[in-house]
């Protein structure tokens, strides 16, 4: 099987997708009914499918996965959009796909453009295993949940205007937006407890393993979105100040899961 043909399969089906949305909401956004919104998500699933079995065969054949950095950005792009197309099923978010999918469809293109040395199955035992399934499914809930704050931003500062556009007009209202953004903050957050936990148990050396600052800024992201969660339910935050601390939460969360991998990888080339 051509690992190759299957990822530009992907890529073309991810861009397709989200060229369909675009079409979709521009052409009649007033019915942009549900039934409609299945249409470009066929194409997603399809990509989703192809990108899981790029991933599964690279890693048959090179009996392990590397965990490079555009590797790992890959395999998380992937697991986002997969969280994304399984949370459409029950809410409106499919727009986010505008940007995801084109951004998993440039995650594919520069894995298969750098391959790296693969990491052998016997690199990581189950309890390793665990950690890191569950950190990439926090970093896969909260990249989303910092998607939707960026569109709740663009939403509530064009209502404000009293002039919104077309696409911002097919959103669902704003309570709801927030109510999302709430309910995926929670979910990743859970996520990320789980994680910190287990590498604490886990990990044997933090500081043989260079693991510190990603330890140190994991935690930093998960105290500002335990606050957040917090000051929703005592205090009411919403609005700007929703979208500041979730923004500044999933930036620490991004330096911790590839602030290393980008300076040793890309810029040492270590």
């Amino acid at each position: 099987m051509n690992i190759a043909a299957i990822a530009l399969f992907s890529i073309c089906t991810y861009l397709l997708s989200a060229l369909l949305i675009i079409l979709h909401l521009y052409r009649n956004p007033a019915e942009y009914q549900k039934r409609q919104q299945r249409h470009p998500l066929y194409s997603a699933w399809l990509a989703v499918c192809g990108h899981s079995l790029y991933i599964a065969l690279v890693f048959q054949h090179n009996n392990g996965f590397s965990f490079s950095f555009f590797s790992t950005a890959s395999l998380v792009a992937m697991i986002v959009a997969l969280v994304l197309l399984m949370a459409t099923l029950n809410k409106p978010v499919e727009k986010l796909g505008i940007a995801l999918f084109p951004i998993t469809a440039a995650m594919l293109i520069l894995d298969l453009s750098f391959p790296a040395q693969p990491h052998p199955l016997h690199s990581h035992n189950w309890a390793m295993s665990t950690h890191i399934l569950t950190s990439i499914v926090a970093f896969s809930l909260l990249n989303i949940a910092a998607l939707q704050a960026v569109l709740l931003a663009i939403q509530n500062r064009q209502l404000k205007s009293h002039h919104p556009k077309r696409f911002i007009r097919s959103l669902p209202p704003l309570q709801t937006m927030e109510s999302l953004l709430f309910q995926m903050l929670g979910t990743g957050l859970f996520f990320l407890t789980i994680s910190l936990v287990s590498g604490f148990i886990f990990i044997d050396d933090l500081f043989a393993q260079h693991l510190v600052h990603k330890t140190v800024l994991s935690i930093l992201a998960w105290i500002i979105f335990s606050c957040l969660l917090v000051g929703r339910k005592r205090y009411g935050w919403r609005g700007e100040t929703a979208i500041k601390w979730t923004l500044c939460g999933f930036m620490s969360l991004l330096l911790a899961y590839f602030g290393s991998k980008l300076v040793l990888e890309i810029i040492l080339h270590r």
